[in-house]
């Protein structure tokens, strides 16, 4: 096995053996076997929390999700993201004939074989999505948004050779300034601050010798880092959300009423024109949201009733009607949710699987009813102005 994808650090009494492996590679999970059986180490770091350390264990995870709790808990959108990012990962496992992160199922194992503590070195990924979301800016959303979703159907294969030479520093580099310059406020809690985590977490590890086994991007700063002390209390504490989304979602509706409600004191015809536009814009455009999504027709139903509700009430969201609604006509079973990881691979999958169904006439109802507010808006603005000059 190359020994270039090993770096090893002495710190004080306890020596570090960082290994630097490919997500999708075969190669990097038997590396991470024959390392961890030659070294025998007192703990064995890996890159997981607790969550996804679940989630590469424990098969079944996907047949206990509640979709109904999901909507409830407002975390549609966030699931299907989930869903997004790993389908490139697993197209990349698939292509090769393994599973993702086989090398951290493989540290998890080798662990336990030879009786090493096994510690779960990596912060909550809740909190690094939680501080990625609020470090990059609306563009910076768009942006990820867009790139994440045409990521999904992407075509796109590499050949191991190539997956290997990932591993290597000069290339990874190169690999990470081209990331950054896309997203440069994105490298700072994906990257910058995992390493710090990463690097406090074994360093506490119990023993005096420690094998981690890591994404290659995380061993060049980890090298740094090890040698500094963190805050694991400051890196896994949330960003403070801010007020103006509030203030705003509120404000908005109630100026929208303000405008109509003044219209129709000057001219009550012309309220009645504002407040049919404004209903029928939010209204149409979150039902064909649900359509696009090929939505239940009670789904859609219920797009076009919950459209105007929800885009005057920040707490409320029409997608969630019409989401609960699918999800009750056409509730995912647990073949849904065992196909999952592979229909993400194509767009006819990502629309045929229930699962993501439903969160699609979420996540379209509302983007529908949003443009449709947006449109209305405008328009009852137009007839605002109209009747005061």
């Amino acid at each position: 096995m190359p020994e270039e994808n090993i770096t090893r650090i002495q710190l004080g009494e306890k020596e570090l053996i960082l290994i630097g492996t490919a997500h999708v590679s075969k190669q990097s999970a038997e590396q991470v076997k024959e390392v961890i059986e030659r070294e025998r180490p007192d703990s064995v770091c890996i890159e997981l929390d607790a969550q996804r350390y679940q989630s590469v264990t424990d098969n079944s995870k996907w047949k206990e999700t509640d979709i109904f709790r999901v909507i409830k808990d407002k975390k549609a959108s966030l699931l299907l993201m989930n869903l997004a990012i790993s389908s490139f990962q697993n197209r990349l496992a698939d292509q090769f004939g393994i599973k993702p992160g086989q090398e951290m199922i493989q540290g998890i194992e080798s662990a336990k074989e030879i009786g090493a503590d096994l510690v779960l070195a990596d912060r909550n990924i809740q909190i690094t999505f939680s501080r990625i979301w609020g470090n990059i800016g609306f563009m910076g959303k768009a942006q990820l948004l867009t790139s994440v979703f045409f990521s999904i159907f992407s075509k796109e294969t590499i050949s191991e050779e190539d997956l290997e030479k990932m591993k290597s520093q000069d290339t990874l580099n190169a690999v990470m300034n081209e990331f950054t310059q896309a997203f440069p406020k994105l490298k700072t809690p994906l990257i910058d601050e995992r390493d710090q985590y990463l690097a406090q977490k074994i360093k506490e590890a119990p023993g005096k010798k420690i094998v981690a086994v890591l994404g290659a991007a995380h061993v060049p700063g980890i090298t740094k880092e090890v040698h500094h002390e963190h805050d694991l209390e400051a890196l896994s504490t949330r960003p403070p959300k801010s007020k103006w989304p509030t203030i705003l979602g509120w404000a908005l509706p109630v100026l929208l009423v303000a405008i109509i409600a003044y219209t129709f004191y000057l001219n009550p015809a012309a309220g009645i024109d504002q407040t049919i536009s404004w209903v029928l814009w939010t209204a149409t455009l979150g039902a064909i949201g649900a359509a696009v999504a090929f939505g239940h027709p009670l789904a859609i139903l219920t797009a076009f009733v919950g459209g105007p509700i929800g885009a005057l009430h920040p707490l409320l969201a029409a997608g969630w009607f019409s989401g609960l609604a699918q999800a009750y006509v056409r509730r995912p079973n647990v073949g849904d949710f065992e196909t999952l990881s592979r229909d993400v691979f194509t767009i006819k999958g990502f629309w045929d699987n229930k699962v993501t169904r439903v969160l699609l006439v979420v996540v379209l109802t509302n983007l529908g009813t949003a443009a449709g507010n947006i449109i209305g808006g405008a328009d009852v603005i137009r007839l605002f102005l109209k009747n005061i000059t």
